[in-house]
């Protein structure tokens, strides 16, 4: 399955590692919000609308902690149900995007969750916790009341490994174990809830619809220049394999999501 070489951006010197501070703060000065770039289509389980449904039922005529907000689309999008939400984010410029949307029972913080969190005991019924840090759970606990939900959505440690194998140098190896669990549980046991937690790893399977939206995934967040290096370096061979290995429906890559469920 393993296809031709490419060239590797991380090389570049303009490559910031995905998901770092400096990666965020890129993300936030050149387009202000979070918002994936590629189309494709899921199969199924889907493990984002899971995860709404139960933050939809969970909510209503609550006080809500949006914790990893970005820009503030989906902390938004409860205002009309929810007593009040909070949104926080350590990007500041997604918390300045997030501030111009004026809802009145809608407000955003710049916050690190590695840091004691800047709230009361108590403070909120609820929290989610969408593809946010895990390190959030070191703290949550003691902000939402007894009694209270927390729920969590991140990454799975098998994501499109696909890719790898069909475009090896553009995109790095699975990780050998399961880090990313690893440390959602270890962040849940520092918080003193992992014994109130449940953690479901929810597989499903997606298809990318066009060879530009492997682009895309390469250089999410990443300068201008980084593009521009893929595509005209790498362009024809990702078309060739693209095509060849796609179906009808598009080039299929695996999924993986831990969905986390604390009850207080």
């Amino acid at each position: 399955m393993s296809g031709k070489k490419l060239a590797n951006p991380r090389t570049h010197k303009d490559w910031l590692p995905p998901h770092s501070l400096e990666w965020y703060a890129q993300l936030g000065r050149n387009t202000g919000q979070y918002q994936l770039p590629w189309h494709s289509t899921i199969a199924g389980p889907n493990a984002e609308a899971i995860f709404e449904e139960e933050v939809s039922s969970m909510v209503r005529n609550n006080i809500v902690l949006d914790i990893g907000c970005g820009h503030g689309e989906f902390t938004a999008r409860w205002s009309p149900v929810v007593t009040q939400i909070v949104g926080i984010d350590i990007t500041s410029d997604f918390i300045e995007a997030g501030k111009e949307k004026g809802l009145a029972n809608v407000s955003f913080v710049v916050a690190d969750t590695k840091q004691r969190l800047p709230f009361e005991d108590g403070a909120f019924d609820c929290a989610y916790n969408r593809k946010g840090p895990t390190s959030a759970y070191l703290d949550v606990g003691r902000i939402v009341k007894p009694g209270g939900r927390i729920v969590g959505l991140h990454p799975g440690d098998r994501l499109s490994p696909e890719l790898s194998q069909l475009f090896p140098g553009l995109f790095e190896p699975s990780r050998e174990g399961t880090p990313g669990l690893d440390k959602v549980k270890a962040n849940l046991e520092k918080g003193g809830v992992l014994d109130r937690a449940s953690i479901e790893i929810v597989k499903s399977v997606s298809y990318l619809h066009e060879s530009l939206d492997v682009v895309k995934i390469c250089c999410f967040g990443q300068a201008p220049t980084i593009y521009e290096m893929v595509v005209n370096t790498c362009m024809p061979d990702i078309e060739e394999t693209f095509e060849r290995h796609a179906s009808e429906r598009g080039l299929a890559i695996s999924g993986e999501a831990y969905l986390v469920r604390v009850s207080l």
